[in-house]
């Protein structure tokens, strides 16, 4: 139910109504999260149903690398729908700030193996807060959750929760650097 796709649907959605304070932030909160999340999820699932991968999770880290290309193509192509159509700042802001955390995942990746669930979960929580209420910090509640279920499962430790929790939060100073 948190896994990254969901988060960003929802998170996006929110970001984009605080954008343009009507609903056609929604709209620019769907593409945004079409190109971040849905679109990205299913590449997993199709390469799911090749045969590339296991499951959705992707434990092996050293086969992650085109997903995240597929991120930052999907991303970097909905961004420039969105220049195209003039969409509010803080929803483009908010892409580009998640673009620049799937570079960090990446870099990161390429060494070590870093939670990618718990750095969605912790981004959409933070981004949330800053253009709405900090009671959206409450919701971190939710990214614990994330971190706990992936060392739970085995997917990751606490450390690679932890450092994927931390990234998403710095997703944050990427998005007020650019609003």
């Amino acid at each position: 139910m948190l896994q990254p796709r969901n988060a960003l649907l929802a998170g996006m959605l929110g970001i984009g109504l605080a954008a343009a304070g009507e609903w056609t932030g929604l709209l620019w909160g769907f593409l945004g999260a079409l190109c971040a999340g849905l679109i990205p999820a299913g590449y997993i699932e199709w390469e799911r149903g090749r045969g590339t991968w296991g499951d959705r999770h992707v434990v092996d880290r050293t086969k992650r690398a085109p997903i995240f290309f597929v991120i930052l193509g999907s991303i970097g192509a909905g961004s420039v729908v969105m220049v195209l159509g003039t969409a509010p700042a803080g929803i483009l802001v908010a892409m580009l700030a998640l673009w620049v955390m799937t570079i960090g995942l990446l870099a990161v990746n390429t060494v070590w193996k870093i939670s990618v669930d718990s750095a969605v979960a912790s981004a959409v929580v933070s981004l949330l807060a800053v253009v709405h209420s900090p009671w959206w910090l409450a919701a971190y509640t939710l990214t614990a959750a994330v971190c706990w279920s992936r060392v739970a499962l085995g997917y990751h430790t606490v450390a690679q929760t932890v450092a994927g929790a931390g990234l998403g939060a710095a997703t944050t100073v990427a998005y007020a650097f650019g609003g």
